[in-house]
Order: C-alpha cells, then sequence, then structure tokens
C-alpha cells in the first residue's frame, strides 16, 4: 500500500471513529501509529506527545502533522493531516445539511450522555499511560501536583504552566550539567 494512502487512511479511520477531542483519541493513535505500523517506538510516542501538547493549535490536527511529517516528510504530515480532518468535515455538512435541529431529538441527546463516560476513560488511559513512561521520582512528582492544582484550583493557563516547566527544565539540565563537570 502507498505509504501516502496509508497516512491518510489511519488517520481518516481515527479521525473518524474518536469522539471527545483529541485527548480522547491517543490510546487509538498509539495502537496504530507504534504498535501495528511501527512508524514511532514508544519513546518517540511520548516525545512527540510532549511536542504537539505545547504547540498552538488543534492537538488531532498537530498529532497527524507531526507523525506523517516524521515518516514522509511534508507530503506525509498533509496526507496524515486531511484524513484526520475529513470525517470531521464530513459529519459537520451533513448534520448542517439535514439535521439542523440534532440536539432537539432525545435519541442524540441519550447517544451523548452514552459516550461522556467512555470518553472520560479515552483521556484517562493515555494520561495514565503517560505518567507511567515519565517516570516520576520523588523529586518530580511534585510538579504534575502543582500544575494540577494551579490550573484546576486558580484558573492558570496551560501555557504557563507549559513555559515555566520548559524554563525550569532547562535552568535544572544547566546546574547538573556544570555540577557534573565541577566533579
Amino acid at each position: 500500500m502507498n505509504i501516502f494512502f496509508s497516512l491518510f487512511a489511519n488517520f481518516f479511520s481515527i479521525g473518524a471513529f474518536t469522539l471527545g477531542g483529541g485527548y480522547a483519541m491517543l490510546s487509538i493513535v498509539e495502537e496504530i501509529v507504534v504498535n501495528k505500523k511501527g512508524w514511532l517506538s514508544k519513546s518517540d510516542f511520548w516525545d512527540m506527545i510532549t511536542v504537539v501538547q505545547s504547540l498552538p493549535g488543534v492537538f488531532a490536527i498537530n498529532t497527524a502533522l507531526y507523525v506523517g511529517y516524521r515518516i514522509k516528510g511534508l507530503r506525509g504530515g498533509l496526507a496524515a493531516a486531511f484524513g484526520a480532518t475529513l470525517p470531521s468535515f464530513i459529519i459537520i455538512v451533513v448534520v448542517a445539511m439535514f439535521f439542523s435541529n440534532l440536539r432537539e431529538y432525545e435519541i442524540v441527546e441519550n447517544f451523548f450522555r452514552g459516550i461522556r463516560p467512555c470518553v472520560v476513560a479515552l483521556i484517562l488511559v493515555p494520561s495514565l499511560k503517560m505518567v507511567k513512561e515519565s517516570k516520576l521520582t520523588i523529586k518530580t512528582i511534585w510538579i504534575p501536583i502543582l500544575a494540577t492544582v494551579l490550573i484546576c484550583s486558580l484558573g492558570v493557563s496551560p501555557i504557563y504552566i507549559v513555559a515555566a516547566a520548559g524554563i525550569g527544565g532547562i535552568l535544572c539540565g544547566l546546574y547538573f550539567h556544570r555540577k557534573t563537570f565541577k566533579n
């Protein structure tokens, strides 16, 4: 199968069958990109998540662009991103054309009520995997705890948290790098 079509088709299926946004798709992306296709190693996948979370824009599109670009350059990134966005575009057009008052239907409301708990799980599973992969220690466990408290309790923007963590990582790296050379 042509690699461009494979990128398009795989991200089309991810876009078509993932409800709940970018983070809900992480488990599916990992299954396809790491386990089935072997396009990224597990370590590269989690590095990608870190990079993609730091970028402005839609998480799902950034993820598709990143994977596609790593596999086949700009054209690969565009093929994957087009595949990831096309299902949503088609669904929105169909809904706009035929179901302008869709939320008024009880069956539709019940459908969304039913999938909400599933979406929570789809977001929670990759979060727990990321905690496991990050190899937190007693020295670093305070960082995600503090970030969660600042975001949830005090309403601090995640942008500031990511920027502060990045700067902190650079400073710690410089400090420990110097300390290593002095000894």
